[in-house]
């Protein structure tokens, strides 16, 4: 391999520090920036999401400042094809997705490694929070988890392949938040206070169904709140407004706290129920991608897995399924709360991602 890299900066305190030790490191870096939206869109500056154009005059100083060329690349067609759409489509079909997760495959470690390859780059860097490592003796390249656990960022990135973790650097491992910031202080670095982004980048406002309904001029139908029984509780404002596990804003006087347990499409309903009956002990899953094994073994794994960014991992047994091959079947030791379809479920053996999937 060459020493060449492409940075990923997003204009964050995170991939200005990933760039600036990748410098220090003696590569040769190229900070690049991915235009993912539309001119009208990249004017938006908020202090908790990425992609403005504040963003890109952020990742430009640093890019400067550390001597390195640097490029904005536009990938606006791609991201709306495989990032926008599919969250759209997604919410449609009564899931709840995680486009982060997307972001990360078809942008981040698709195009960007894509573009690597054609400026001879070896290297793709990032500023997220894990560590890459190899199997002696297996010779896989294995996802682990960040020395911090507070920022631990492997759940979104389970996707990731063999050929991408062996070409992929993430320099901030190993290091605490505290530390990052630190270091971008230390070198007086425009963004070292800047918040980290917290929304979805391209729902500027966190009004996941206005902007669902105004950029595919499709309205929802408002429709009628149920109880486990099939009794009516009152109306909803249609189904892309609420999620598995939503107790709050339901427009409803109730006397006992109801939670959302499951939405029909095609009855347009919303049915509530009570605490217990968002638990579940089982679920399916698709569109696997596994890393420390090259695949699910005959007789199944013990691990750990974590149902949505941020959940605390629980034990659990992972089977084929017996009625599709490319689906498995998850069984918790206890049972879990709003399990939820279009989230990732991401199976863990200690420190290491063992592979993850779409849950359905």
């Amino acid at each position: 391999m060459n020493n060449k890299a492409l940075i990923a900066m997003s204009g964050g305190v995170d991939s200005s520090v990933a760039a600036y030790l990748m410098k220090e490191a003696g590569y040769e870096c190229t900070g690049i920036t991915m235009k993912l939206f539309t001119n009208d869109d990249a004017c938006i500056s908020r202090d908790h999401t990425c992609c403005s154009l504040d963003d890109v005059n952020d990742a430009r100083s640093v890019a400067v400042s550390l001597g390195m060329p640097y490029y904005v690349l536009n990938f606006t067609e791609e991201f709306n094809e495989k990032i926008i759409r599919k969250f759209i489509d997604s919410y449609e079909r009564g899931e709840t997705p995680n486009p982060c997760i997307d972001c990360n495959r078809y942008m981040k470690f698709d195009k960007l490694f894509v573009k690597a390859q054609e400026l001879g780059a070896d290297h793709v860097a990032t500023g997220h929070y894990a560590r890459i490592d190899r199997d002696a003796e297996t010779g896989r390249w294995l996802l682990r988890r960040s020395a911090d656990p507070s920022k631990d960022q492997t759940y979104v990135l389970y996707s990731m392949t063999q050929y991408q973790l062996a070409h992929a650097v993430f320099p901030l491992g190993g290091m605490t938040k505290t530390h990052t910031r630190q270091i971008a202080e230390d070198h007086g670095f425009v963004n070292a206070k800047k918040h980290d982004s917290q929304d979805i980048c391209f729902v500027v406002d966190g009004d996941y169904a206005g902007f669902i309904e105004s950029y595919s001029g499709r309205k929802h139908l408002p429709g009628d709140f149920i109880d486990m029984e099939g009794n009516v509780l009152g109306r909803h404002r249609g189904l892309i407004r609420y999620t598995i596990g939503q107790r709050k804003g339901l427009g409803l006087a109730l006397p006992q706290p109801m939670y959302v347990v499951s939405k029909s499409i095609p009855d347009n309903t919303v049915t509530l129920g009570l605490e217990q009956d968002l638990l579940s002990d089982t679920l399916t899953a698709k569109d696997l991608n596994w890393i420390s094994v090259e695949r699910l073994p005959a007789e199944g794994m013990r691990c750990t897995a974590m149902t949505r960014y941020r959940k605390k991992e629980q034990p659990c047994t992972v089977r084929q399924d017996e009625n599709d091959p490319d689906r498995v079947k998850v069984v918790f030791d206890s049972p879990q709360r709003a399990i939820t379809s279009g989230q990732a479920v991401v199976f863990y053996d200690g420190d290491k991602v063992a592979g993850g999937g779409t849950i359905v």
